[in-house]
Parts: structure tokens; C-alpha cells; sequence
């Protein structure tokens, strides 16, 4: 009796002084959130996304030209050139179209906060940072451009020329720096000149830039840029730097604030670089050691989505006993295995959840270590090919390292860690689950045997949703990366068929979604986006359009419910 009570002190101990430590760690979610809503880093975020397609459709080609070779299959030199082409002039040039989507997304970001009659012109910023880029990636005229640093390692010299070419842009329209045609021009034409000056004048720093490092380090920029902070990729690829990336990005999720939007931006350019590094090392017959990788992201610290929850979902079904885990288990096990984590983040709950902060923490951080004691020790190549975040991280990981049997027992491994890590925790919330649980079935069974009056019984009724509008409604759910707003569009659709309601519903991932929020009548944000209910509300009340930020509970309630989810929706339009 004396242990048990001891034991129930010691627990109480521990549940108090976690509580409070989560409590001073939420304190500093404003500030969180306003990193998070920074528009450099916003506008790498987006830029990267909108040059995605380029990078993943080169993806396919690089893996069919590589794999082959890891099997000992050798391709026909017609076609494995054909294919480095393919990848080379897309993937090669990534740097290129980087600095075009960086400096849109940020030129829309700012166009925001610019007065009613002054904009910046979207597309001439796109050729302006282009040109300027050049300039600062170019080798000397007669050895033309450096085309090795058109791909990963020129995107630390895209960042720059999109943010001084947007800036370049402000300066000259808010100062109205231009040259004004007569009224009677066409609008297409008067604004060609007006974005002569800063267009020239974005250029011209660029130029001024280029001119500066070469002349006292006899090098183009983007080549000095990446020498001056080789240090600091060095010390991120080492077992500290990787430990405060992958457990930042675990303490912000926790804390509710999308982690990755807030680190991912800042090692964008060398998760990337370090990629391309490594697959040249493979094909020159070294070892791919770069370690500091987005392969590593993806697939080993952020495996089945941030904290490592790969395993979690398979846990609560098989050890968990509460019924409340075991349905949490079975509706998250198959978004989780793609990566798609947020079912089980904000249903579990494991978002401020005293019982999951060790090990949402500590499973990324052991899985990055482990990865690199892999490639440093062992010897295991390193991730040398990108590929879709949603590939289930087993497979992502095994192709992404060049398949091999290292890559094939490492697997194994981090799932058998990772489930190590959790499980006593998940033991824990259960027991503490299924004392609810019971607390909850007696109540229930004394109210049964006690005299009610009929009168006194209350029904709760479900909400009507009509079955039919006066006009459709277009719908846009957005998140961070179109998996989770797949879920509650889905439901939409589901239930818009069920009940007739005249609704259309489409998912999309936040920083995409400028060109196409005019053809719907309302978004609805997802949780890890919520955040930037203020930044796009500016953009939806011009356009006229419906605002909601949902969230955890709230949200994958509706994605289950989807008759629910209807209503929801109707609810705002009453």
C-alpha cells in the first residue's frame, strides 16, 4: 500500500512539474508565431513550394538513372544521358526558378501592406531577381555562366537577389521613382515603363554586389556566400546542430505553432545543396557523407511527421487499452504512414500533452543521431535523391540513400527506438486514460438505475443542414502541405453528396494559394496554419470571401464527420 501511494506521490510530482514547464514553454507562443508569420521567411517557404514540381518531377528521373546502377544494372549510355539531361535542366537549374517564386511570394506579401494605388508588379519582380540572380551566380563573360551554381548551391544567391530586388521594387513605388506615360497609353504598356528604374535599379545593386566580392575575393557571390558560411553547415551537419534543429522543430509543434515553418526556411538552401553535393560524391566513387540533408527530414527526424510518430499509431493499437487510443490508433495509422500526423497531434492529444513531451522531443533527436552515426561509422551513404514528402518514410529513406542493406536494417532500427521511446509514456496516458474511462461508465451506469422523469431527459438533436443552397460554395482548405486539408475536403465532398448540399470543397497548402483564392467563397484554415488567420484575412475580405481558422479537436472532428463538416460550412452562410 505504502509503494503504491508513493508511487502516486511521485507521479503526481512529475505530472505537476512537467505541467509547469510546458506552461513557461507556451508563454513564448506569440513570439513563436510571429517568427512564424515573418515574410522572408514566409516567402521561402513559398517560393520552395511553388518550385516543387520542378524539383520532384526531376526526382523521377534522377532515381531511374541511379538506382539501376546501385542494383549493378547498367542502362544504355543513349538513355541514362537522356535522362541526366532531363534532370539536369530541371533540378540543375533550381537555384534559377527559386529566385523567381521567392521573389513573387515575397513581393505578394508586401504588396499587402502597400497603400491601395501602389503595387508591386508580381511579374517583373519574377525577371528582375532572375537577371539579378545571374548576376551574382555568373563566372567572368568568357567562361560564361556558372552553371554549378544554377542548381542547389546558388539558392543561398537566389534568397539574396529576390529580397534586395523586392525591396529595390518598394523603394521605387512607394516613392513613385518611375517614368509616368501620358493617360492615354494602354495599361499594359504604361506599366512597362514604369518598371524601367526599378527594374534597372535592382539589377544595377545586383551588378554592384557581384563587383565588390570580386574584386576583393576574386569570386562570384554565391560562390563567396557559401565559403563564408561553410562553418556554420559544417557545425548544423554535426550531432548537436541536427539535435537543435529536428527538436526545435518538436518543441514549436508542441506548443501548437507549425515547427517546420519556422526552421525549415532558414536550412532550406543547404538541405538542398547538401543533396546535390551528395550525389556527385556517389558518382565519383566516394561516400555520399553529407548528413545534413532533406531526405533527413522527411524520412528519419520528422519520420511520420514531426516527433517521429511513425510508430505511435501501431502502439496505441496493438498495447493500448483505452478505447479512446485504440480509436485514435485505428483513424490515424494510414495518414501517419504518409506522413500526415496531425489526426493523431490533435486527437490523442499530443499537442501540450505532459505525458508526450519526452518522447516528442527525443525521437527526432535519436533518430538524426542514429542516421548519422550510420553514414559516419558505418559508412551508409547519405539521402542523394529528393523525393515526395509523402512517401511512407521505410521507402522514402531506403531509395533516398541508394537502397542498400544498411539503409534496410537502419529502418528497422529507428521504428524498434522509436517505439522504445513512446511506449512507456503511452502506458502512462493510457492507464491515466482508462481510469477516466471507468470513472466515466459508473457515472453513467448510476444515472441509468436512477428515476428520471421523462420530462427532465434531454435529447440532444443534431443540427438540420439543408439540402440544397441557393447558389454553390466553393470551398478551399488550406495546410502546410495539402495532406491534412485533403482530409476535411474529402469529408466536404462526402458529405455534400450525402445531404445534396450544393458545396464543392478543394485542398490546397498555404503560400499556394494567391492565384486561385478568388474562385472560392470560403477558406477554412487547418491548425498549423491558423496562425496566419490575420495575414491572409487582409486578402480574403477584399476578395469578399469567408475567413475560418479551425482548431486541433475541432478540426479532425469535422474530417471524420462528414455530415458534420456540411454543416460547419452552412453555418457560415445562414
Amino acid at each position: 500500500m505504502l509503494n503504491l501511494l508513493s508511487f502516486a506521490k511521485l507521479r503526481f510530482l512529475g505530472s505537476f512539474i512537467m505541467n509547469k514547464l510546458i506552461q513557461q514553454i507556451e508563454k513564448g507562443k506569440p513570439f513563436f508565431e510571429k517568427i512564424s508569420r515573418n515574410i522572408y521567411l514566409g516567402a521561402i517557404r513559398d517560393g520552395f513550394l511553388a518550385a516543387m514540381p520542378a524539383i520532384l518531377f526531376s526526382s523521377i528521373f534522377i532515381l531511374i538513372a541511379s538506382v539501376p546502377d546501385v542494383l549493378g544494372i547498367k542502362l544504355p549510355e543513349d538513355f541514362s544521358s537522356w535522362l541526366w539531361k532531363i534532370y539536369n535542366y530541371s533540378m540543375g537549374v533550381v537555384a534559377l526558378l527559386v529566385s523567381a517564386t521567392t521573389a513573387r511570394c515575397l513581393a505578394e506579401s508586401v504588396n499587402r501592406k502597400m497603400p491601395g494605388n501602389k503595387k508591386i508588379n508580381a511579374v517583373s519582380v519574377m525577371l528582375a531577381s532572375i537577371v539579378s540572380f545571374l548576376m551574382l551566380s555568373a563566372d567572368e563573360i568568357k567562361d560564361g555562366l556558372a552553371t554549378g551554381y544554377m542548381g542547389t548551391k546558388g539558392i543561398l544567391a537566389a534568397f539574396v537577389a529576390a529580397f534586395i530586388t523586392v525591396n529595390v521594387y518598394k523603394f521605387c513605388v512607394l516613392r513613385d521613382i518611375t517614368i509616368k506615360m501620358p493617360k492615354e497609353v494602354p495599361g499594359t504598356i504604361s506599366q512597362t515603363f514604369r518598371d524601367i528604374f526599378p527594374f534597372s535599379f535592382a539589377v544595377f545593386a545586383a551588378v554592384i554586389i557581384d563587383t565588390i566580392i570580386r574584386h576583393f575575393f576574386g569570386t562570384s557571390f554565391a560562390e563567396a556566400v557559401i565559403t563564408l558560411l561553410q562553418p556554420l553547415f559544417t557545425a548544423a551537419d554535426g550531432y548537436l546542430g541536427i539535435a537543435i534543429i529536428w527538436g526545435a522543430m518538436a518543441l514549436f509543434w508542441f506548443v501548437g505553432v507549425h515547427g517546420p515553418s519556422i526552421v525549415e526556411p532558414a536550412i532550406a538552401a543547404i538541405i538542398y545543396a547538401n543533396v546535390e553535393t551528395n550525389l556527385q560524391l556517389f558518382k565519383a566513387g566516394e561516400h555520399a557523407s553529407n548528413v545534413l540533408t532533406v531526405g533527413l527530414g522527411n524520412f528519419v527526424g520528422t519520420m511520420g511527421g514531426t516527433g517521429a510518430t511513425l510508430v505511435v499509431p501501431y502502439l496505441f493499437l496493438l498495447f493500448a487499452k483505452s478505447k479512446q487510443l485504440k480509436a485514435v490508433g485505428k483513424a490515424s495509422f494510414i495518414p501517419v504512414s504518409f506522413a500526415v500526423n496531425e489526426p493523431l497531434l490533435f486527437a490523442t492529444p499530443i499537442i501540450l500533452n505532459p505525458y508526450f513531451f519526452i518522447p516528442f522531443l527525443l525521437a527526432p533527436i535519436a533518430n538524426v543521431w542514429i542516421f548519422k552515426f550510420f553514414v559516419d561509422v558505418l559508412q551508409m551513404n547519405s539521402f542523394m535523391y529528393v523525393l515526395p514528402w509523402a512517401t511512407p518514410a521505410p521507402i522514402g529513406l531506403i531509395l533516398g540513400t541508394g537502397v542498400s542493406l544498411l539503409a534496410v536494417v537502419l529502418v528497422f532500427l529507428l521504428i524498434a527506438v522509436d517505439a522504445i521511446i513512446y511506449f512507456p509514456f503511452i502506458k502512462a496516458y493510457d492507464a491515466s486514460l482508462l481510469e477516466e474511462e471507468a470513472e466515466n461508465a459508473a457515472i453513467e451506469e448510476f444515472e441509468s438505475i436512477t428515476p428520471v422523469k421523462a420530462a427532465e431527459k434531454v435529447v440532444e438533436a443534431k443540427p438540420a443542414v439543408k439540402a440544397t443552397t441557393d447558389k454553390p460554395i466553393n470551398v478551399l482548405v488550406l495546410c502546410a502541405g495539402a495532406g491534412t486539408s485533403a482530409m476535411l475536403a474529402n469529408a466536404l465532398t462526402e458529405g455534400a453528396a450525402a445531404t445534396g448540399a450544393n458545396i464543392t470543397a478543394s485542398a490546397g497548402a498555404y503560400g499556394s494559394h494567391y492565384e486561385i483564392m478568388k474562385n472560392f467563397d470560403m477558406i477554412v484554415l487547418a491548425p498549423q496554419v491558423n496562425s496566419f488567420y490575420e495575414d491572409i484575412k487582409k486578402d480574403t475580405d477584399a476578395l469578399g470571401i469567408k475567413l475560418v481558422a479551425t482548431k486541433g479537436a475541432e478540426y479532425i472532428k469535422l474530417t471524420r464527420d462528414p455530415e458534420g463538416a456540411v454543416a460547419f460550412v452552412m453555418s457560415y452562410f445562414d
